[in-house]
């Protein structure tokens, strides 16, 4: 990535989340206790799926993913936002900036690959069940946990360099709580419709190629489990897909409130972002665990060799 070294800003000014002034240490305690919660939650569903070979499955492989994903993702953006809310400074410095985009975007491209190929994976395991062992080999599943980073990698070095490929030699204050590409394209000192349009076209494509191949996959596994002739089938079928499910609607969902706003309000966008950034990751492992009977049972079993089993004592 070749970045411009004639750039008179060294540093950048994060301003906050709009609308918010005097409410610092009440966000501060919230968003502290949401990302500690994401921490551990995340760290023992890594551990349970780790530890337990009942879990070495595509499914939760996954999923194992998909932990790691909401560690770095919400680590992006949480403690700098925590840092400033707590009294310390609001400068970033360039460097920062530049990594605070990169991983924002790289992240949350590979949120969109990852939640498709955890949908291709039901697909597979609903509809053609006894070919699954089959179709998702560990060869298979290794070359699509790996297309999805890279996919997400490749995105996001596009977009960090077309934005701080551009000049910066103005005012050096960011109107957000963190350095996005909205937020940080107009201080630059040249025409930036470029990366303005590569930007949109590239987020809005490919979240609406990855919600597109999701619903069709959905499709034909709620086609698939009405022609199930058992009940008892039906509803283990729709257990499985039922987590998945809520976490694409948890997911998807803020992002489609704040499009289908025709002028949202700054203090709306913060809210969406802050949704994705530390609720959802929040949510996951909750979503994932509490109605899964091997995961509680592979958690269960993280505790006892801990030291937490009653007969030690």
């Amino acid at each position: 990535m070749k970045m411009r070294n004639d750039t008179m800003v060294a540093e950048f000014i994060l301003l906050g989340i709009p609308e918010t002034e005097g409410l610092e240490m009440a966000l501060f305690f919230l968003f502290c206790s949401l990302y500690l919660c994401i921490l551990l939650g995340n760290i023992l569903v890594l551990s349970a799926i780790i530890s337990s070979s009942r879990l070495h499955t595509p499914m939760y492989f996954f999923l194992g993913n998909l932990s790691i994903f909401d560690l770095g993702f919400s680590s992006t953006t949480a403690p700098k936002m925590l840092l400033y809310l707590s009294g310390n400074s609001r400068a970033i410095s360039y460097a920062g900036c530049v990594s605070q985009l990169f991983f924002y975007h790289f992240l949350g491209c590979t949120e969109c690959f990852l939640y498709t190929v955890m949908a291709c994976d039901r697909f597979v395991a609903i509809c053609f069940p006894l070919r699954y062992n089959v179709v998702m080999n560990h060869r298979v599943c290794s070359i699509l946990a790996t297309g999805t980073w890279m996919g997400g990698c490749v995105h996001a070095v596009i977009l960090t360099s077309l934005t701080f490929q551009l000049p910066y030699c103005g005012s050096n204050k960011v109107g957000y709580y963190f350095c996005d590409m909205p937020a940080v394209l107009p201080l630059a000192c040249e025409d930036t419709s470029l990366a303005q349009r590569v930007s949109f076209t590239n987020v809005g494509l490919l979240s609406l190629i990855c919600f597109f191949l999701i619903l069709v996959s959905y499709t034909r596994i709620g086609i698939s489990i009405a022609k199930l002739r058992s009940a008892e089938g039906r509803q283990r079928a729709r257990s499985t897909c039922s987590a998945h499910l809520t976490a694409i609607l948890c997911a998807y969902g803020p992002m489609f409130i704040i499009y289908l706003q025709p002028n949202p309000r700054p203090l709306l966008g913060a809210v969406i972002q802050i949704s994705n950034n530390l609720v959802t990751p929040t949510l996951n492992p909750l979503i994932y665990s509490l109605r899964n009977k091997d995961v509680k049972s592979a958690l269960r079993n993280v505790f006892l060799k801990r030291g937490f089993n009653p007969e030690n004592k």
